[in-house]
């Protein structure tokens, strides 16, 4: 994060949210805080909160919504955290039975304090979803876990329908917008996701201050490791004192950056000014795809 006063850019006209509000959005509000449950849509100040909540969807927050990180990009807050909660999975299948979803998705805050990350809890959460609502797909977009392949082993054994995992940005400015992060470690946790069978997802920020030829290269590599559904979205400054916005990227180019992902094989690219990871989450999986089939001399995650 930066704390020299920067000038906000104004924001262009293709940038516009729906405000949160509505009886679905009352609705869907009072449900998450009854069952003591967090959405990255609030937590993260998500710009498609009203349009999501609206139609009935979002995106679970576990372990809590205090992050051991501190990327300058994003809104949740930093600090420790209290103890996973073990009856947490339970109140998630609850949300999603009463939700009526047929596709949910589950993130999380990062928990570098817990020795396995929160592996297990994203896994129970997928068991518990399974007993309640037979059926739904489940999408988990999960942190690096460090580098502990045991923990994403834990991820990996549940079997979600999706595994994502966001690289974010380009790697020239990790240390800036990722400090505890790896952009090799996270193509590594992609590619043994990848190799262990299941469907899977990464996405990254345009505005940060990268170039066109990095955005490029660092699609290409996220496609070296087998990932087959990619989001590209602008970044939005959550208040002053996050990253500023180098500039706003037009439609058009990323009308650009999506024809050059798909033509490198991608299945599915969701590329636009206010692409999220889990915006229309539904709609990003190519029809047919399972994350239970075989890749040929690939039948389990490398070992290491």
């Amino acid at each position: 994060m930066t704390s020299s006063p920067v000038p906000l850019l104004p924001r262009p006209a293709w940038i516009k949210a729906r405000a949160p509000q509505g009886e679905r959005y009352q609705r869907l509000q009072g449900l998450m805080q009854g069952l003591g449950l967090h959405t990255v849509c609030e937590e993260a100040r998500c710009p498609n909160l009203g349009d999501c909540w609206n139609r009935g969807t979002a995106t679970f927050m576990i372990l809590g919504d205090v992050c051991t990180r501190a990327c300058g990009f994003c809104a949740v807050k930093t600090g420790l955290g209290f103890p996973p909660d073990p009856d947490e999975p339970r109140r998630v299948a609850e949300a999603v039975a009463r939700m009526g979803l047929r596709h949910a998705v589950l993130t999380s805050v990062n928990r570098d304090d817990q020795k396995d990350g929160g592996a297990a809890i994203f896994a129970a959460c997928v068991r518990e979803i399974r007993v309640r609502v037979p059926g739904c797909a489940i999408e988990l977009l999960i942190p690096d876990f460090k580098g502990n392949w045991e923990a994403l082993t834990t991820v990996i054994e549940a079997r979600p329908e999706v595994l994502n995992h966001n690289t974010e940005t380009v790697p020239r400015l990790y240390r800036t917008v990722r400090p505890g992060a790896r952009f090799e470690r996270s193509l590594e946790l992609l590619r043994r996701s990848r190799a262990a069978g299941l469907l899977t997802k990464s996405g990254i920020m345009v505005g940060l201050g990268e170039e066109r030829v990095e955005v490029d290269q660092t699609i290409r590599r996220i496609r070296e490791t087998g990932t087959e559904i990619l989001t590209v979205g602008q970044y939005l400054r959550p208040t002053p004192a996050h990253l500023p916005v180098s500039r706003y990227w037009a439609p058009q180019e990323f009308q650009d950056i999506r024809a050059f992902a798909l033509s490198l094989g991608y299945l599915h690219v969701e590329s636009g000014p206010l692409v999220r990871s889990s915006y229309h989450a539904e709609e990003q999986v190519p029809a047919g795809l399972s994350a239970q089939r075989p890749i040929a001399g690939s039948p389990s995650a490398p070992s290491g």
